[in-house]
């Protein structure tokens, strides 16, 4: 049976102790959607959003979010990350965002994480940056695509997950 490794045996939170794992690479993916709307979407596509270019502020937003994870969630290690991506996608068949995230470190935790917190940041930027054009945007479905390293081993996204 898994246990919770951020609880104690009285069921109190606690950071997990780290010291005598291994330090391995590891790499996590994360995925979001942000559903505008179609005035809002060619708005942005066109990059007249009054508040400046949505795409490039959400992408730097969300590199910048992923550095500052453990000031973020009070549980999580501050890790070396030797790599943050996130690229923001438009979907025009129903006029969305789509956020890949991508971060990676040789640590001893995983990088997890971070990849979420960059997906979560660059979507509730774009919201931030389009609320003023309509506040009914939607941040849907994020989620890990995948992670590898560590002592749990691999692990990829199945819709039946």
């Amino acid at each position: 049976m898994n246990t919770l490794s951020h609880i104690d045996k009285s069921g109190k939170a606690l950071m997990v102790d780290v010291t005598e794992k291994s330090s391995t690479v590891r790499t996590a993916e994360a995925f979001g959607k942000v559903i505008l709307g179609e005035k809002v979407f060619n708005l942005v596509a066109e990059n007249n959003i009054s508040k400046g270019d949505v795409l490039t502020t959400a992408k730097i937003a969300g590199i910048s979010a992923a550095k500052k994870c453990s000031e973020l969630i009070p549980l999580c290690h501050n890790i070396f990350i030797s790599k943050v991506d996130v690229k923001l996608e438009l979907n025009e068949n129903d006029f969305s965002v789509e956020i890949f995230s991508f971060a990676k470190t040789t640590s001893q935790t995983g990088i997890e994480m971070e990849a979420l917190t960059a997906t979560s940041i660059a979507a509730l930027t774009v919201y931030d940056m389009c609320k003023g054009v309509d506040k009914s945007i939607e941040i849907k479905n994020i989620h890990l695509l995948s992670k590898t390293g560590g002592k749990s081993g691999d692990y990829k996204y199945s819709s039946e997950d």
